[in-house]
C-alpha cells in the first residue's frame, strides 16, 4: 500500500505521532505544497492507495476521485470535511473518515488575535525593537460588549473564556435560541444589534451557503468605529474586500484575520499591504496537542482498517 500525507506545510505529521506500524507494512511520501492545478494533482496522487488529508487544504472532489484507479481510503483529520465529495467516494467504494477533533485551540487563538488587537501588541513591539516606546492606547476587554456569531461548540468556550475576562456577551445565529443562550449565560440579540453594539465580535459558523458573505458592506457599516472583527472560522464568510475598505477607511478599528478564500494566502493578496489588519496563516488549529491527535488517530485508523476492524466512518 501506498499512503500519501498531504499538505504537511511545516513537516510535522511524521514527528506528531508513531508511524513505525505503517512504515512496516506501507510506502509513505509526505507532500509540503499545495497543488492548485488539477492535472497536476491528479497526476501526483494517481498512484497512492491512501490519502491523508489535513482539514479543507486540498479537496478531493468526485472529479478527482475519478482520476485516482488506486485510491481506497481517504483519512481526513477532524470528524468532517466539506471539501471531500463522501457520497461520490462511497459510490466508487472508497472509505472515507475522519479523527476526533479537539476544541480548545480556536478559541484560545481568538483570544490570542482579540487582546493583540485590544493591546495593539504588534505595534507595541515593533515600537521597542525599533528604540521607542508606547504609541497607542489600549482598549479594555472587562466591561465590553463581545459578540458570537454562532454559539455552537467553539462558540460556547469562547463564551466561557469571555466570562472570565468579565466581558458582557451577546450572540447570535440564524438559529441561535433563546434557550440555549440562557443556559450559556449569554443575551440573544438580532444581527443588526450585535453589529451596533458590539466592541470585538468574533465569527464561529460553518461556511455554507447562508454563511458566504455573511459580513459585507452593510454589515461592516452597522458596526462602531471602535470596534474590532475576529474570523478564525471559514474564509469566506466575511468579504474581505468590504473589509479591507472598512478598516483602510476606519469605519472599524481592525481585525484579526486567520482564514481566507484562498489558503496559503498569495503572495500579492491586498490583505498583506494593510497595517490595520492583524493577519495569522490558519492557526486555529495548529498547536501540537491538535497535530497529535489528528495524526495519532490517523495512524490508528489506517493500522484498523488495514487489518479489517471497524473505523470512524463519515457517512455521505
Amino acid at each position: 500500500m501506498k499512503i500519501a500525507i498531504l499538505d504537511d506545510y511545516q513537516n510535522l505529521a511524521r514527528s506528531a505521532t508513531d508511524w513505525s506500524a505503517l512504515d512496516a507494512q506501507c510506502g509513505i511520501t509526505v507532500f509540503h505544497d499545495t497543488l492548485d492545478d488539477p492535472v497536476a494533482l491528479a497526476t501526483r496522487l494517481a498512484p497512492f492507495d491512501i490519502l491523508c488529508v489535513m482539514r479543507e487544504r486540498t479537496p478531493i472532489p468526485a472529479s478527482l476521485q475519478a482520476q485516482l484507479p488506486n485510491l481506497k481510503l481517504i483519512v481526513t483529520t477532524g470528524k468532517r470535511n466539506d471539501a471531500i465529495d463522501v457520497a461520490a467516494a462511497q459510490a466508487r467504494g472508497i472509505t472515507v473518515c475522519g479523527t476526533e477533533s479537539p476544541s480548545t485551540a480556536t478559541p484560545e487563538l481568538t483570544f490570542a488575535l482579540m487582546l493583540a488587537l485590544a493591546r495593539g501588541i504588534v505595534p507595541e513591539n515593533k515600537s521597542v525593537r525599533e528604540g521607542g516606546w508606547q504609541v497607542g492606547l489600549g482598549h479594555d476587554l472587562a466591561g465590553s460588549t463581545l459578540g458570537i456569531i454562532g454559539l455552537g461548540r467553539l462558540g460556547e468556550k469562547v463564551a466561557t473564556i469571555a466570562q472570565a475576562f468579565g466581558m458582557n456577551i451577546i450572540a447570535w445565529s440564524e438559529n441561535l435560541t433563546s434557550e440555549r443562550c440562557a443556559k450559556l449565560g449569554v443575551t440573544l440579540a438580532s444581527k443588526q444589534d450585535l453589529l451596533r453594539q458590539s466592541d470585538f465580535i468574533t465569527i464561529h459558523q460553518r461556511l455554507s451557503d447562508r454563511t458566504t458573505g455573511l459580513i459585507g458592506a452593510d454589515e461592516l457599516n452597522l458596526m462602531k468605529p471602535t470596534a474590532f472583527l475576529i474570523n478564525t472560522s471559514r474564509g469566506p464568510i466575511v468579504d474581505w474586500q468590504a473589509l479591507l475598505v472598512a478598516v483602510e477607511k476606519g469605519q472599524i478599528a481592525g481585525a484579526g484575520i486567520d482564514v481566507y478564500d484562498t489558503e496559503p494566502l498569495p503572495h500579492d493578496h491586498p490583505l498583506r499591504g494593510s497595517n490595520k489588519l492583524l493577519l495569522t496563516p490558519h492557526l486555529g488549529y495548529v498547536t501540537r496537542g491538535t497535530w497529535n491527535v489528528f495524526y495519532g488517530q490517523t495512524v490508528d485508523a489506517i493500522t484498523a482498517w488495514l487489518a479489517g476492524k471497524p473505523i470512524r466512518v463519515i457517512p455521505a
